[in-house]
């Protein structure tokens, strides 16, 4: 299934690689690998995970790094809102919507 990320979250993405490379070689790298391993799930399977945001919107959270992947499927696309934190600022990204 294609996807599609939205504007903010791919910058969310983008602070988070850089902060996790800044402070450890690679550490930036590992989370990129865990978040492109996180959308392949979703891609694969977008009504297996957890519905956070009824009645459309889920959650994947990450293995390793305390992040959630929040979609939705629309018109056989995939569409990330957020990379959002699992501790701080819940729902923040509902302006999204």
């Amino acid at each position: 299934m294609k996807y599609g990320i939205h504007p903010e979250a791919a910058a969310e993405h983008r602070r988070q690689v850089a902060y996790y490379e800044q402070r450890q070689r690679g550490l930036g790298q590992r989370y990129h690998a865990e978040f492109r391993a996180m959308l392949a799930l979703a891609c694969e399977a977008p009504l297996r995970y957890r519905v956070a945001f009824p009645p459309t919107i889920r959650r994947i959270r990450f293995r390793i790094f305390r992040f959630d992947l929040i979609y939705r499927q629309a018109n056989e696309i995939v569409q990330v809102l957020a990379i959002a934190p699992q501790r701080r600022q819940p729902n923040y990204w509902l302006t999204r919507l």
